[in-house]
């Protein structure tokens, strides 16, 4: 059976009635899949700053401790992805945040010429720059894995240098930093947003404003739109 506008589940599932000018925006695994990965992610940049930064080794102490935190806190870091594949909300969710549309293509350059109204920026449930931060997000945390296991089993490849790969996990650490804290700005600029993530559901202005194709492709006729996906 389908779903009603605006919702990821099939009706009948077990899930809080749709108030009227709610929409429900996230289940309860994907707002737990988004909160696990914030915190496990949280809990490798606190580590990792108390590892780099001497004042906060000496602060804070057992450095054996630390590491370790930081060492099994960043190998755990897509386990809440993994179990998230069980859930059908969330895989709907990464192919909606793996294909680009034309709109897509609209909202970037709305943003390189700064035009803010949300007629200028059209989105779906993601909008391109949210796609842009899941992709590149996915990506560095693969490569720090990479590396940062590079470190921890010495000689695992011998082609690359332990300092290489120091090197890399660092200044890609730095830039992780930087993205999270943007990351976190927007968010905090967007009190409804936080509200989706939080219980679930946001106000159905609210996505008709700033994800105004959201709803419209959502709808049963709204396959022949598929085209327009890059």
């Amino acid at each position: 059976m389908r779903s009603t506008a605006g919702s990821t589940t099939p009706t009948g599932a077990m899930k809080r009635p749709e108030l009227s000018g709610q929409v429900r925006r996230f289940s309860l695994a994907q707002r737990l899949v988004h909160r696990a990965t914030g915190w496990l992610m949280l809990l490798v940049l606190v580590t990792a700053a108390c590892l780099y930064f001497g004042p906060l080794a000496q602060l804070v102490g057992r450095r054996h401790l630390v590491a370790a935190v930081h060492e099994w806190s960043g190998i755990c870091l897509p386990v809440p992805f993994l179990l998230g594949l069980l859930s059908r909300e969330f895989r709907a969710d990464l192919r909606s945040l793996n294909r680009f549309a034309v709109y897509d293509r609209q909202w970037l350059r709305a943003v390189r010429r700064r035009r803010k109204s949300p007629q200028a920026r059209p989105a779906g449930k993601f909008n391109a720059g949210q796609k842009i931060y899941a992709g590149w997000i996915a990506g560095a945390v693969l490569v720090m894995m990479f590396t940062g296991l590079l470190m921890w089993f010495l000689g695992f490849l011998p082609s690359i240098s332990r300092t290489s790969a120091i090197f890399v996990h660092d200044c890609l650490a730095w830039a992780i930093t930087i993205v999270l804290i943007g990351h976190m700005r927007k968010a905090y600029q967007d009190p409804e947003a936080r509200l989706g993530m939080r219980t679930g559901y946001v106000s159905r202005s609210w996505a008709a404003r700033y994800h105004s194709r959201w709803l419209r492709d959502d709808r049963p006729d709204s396959a022949a739109e598929e085209t327009d996906a890059v």
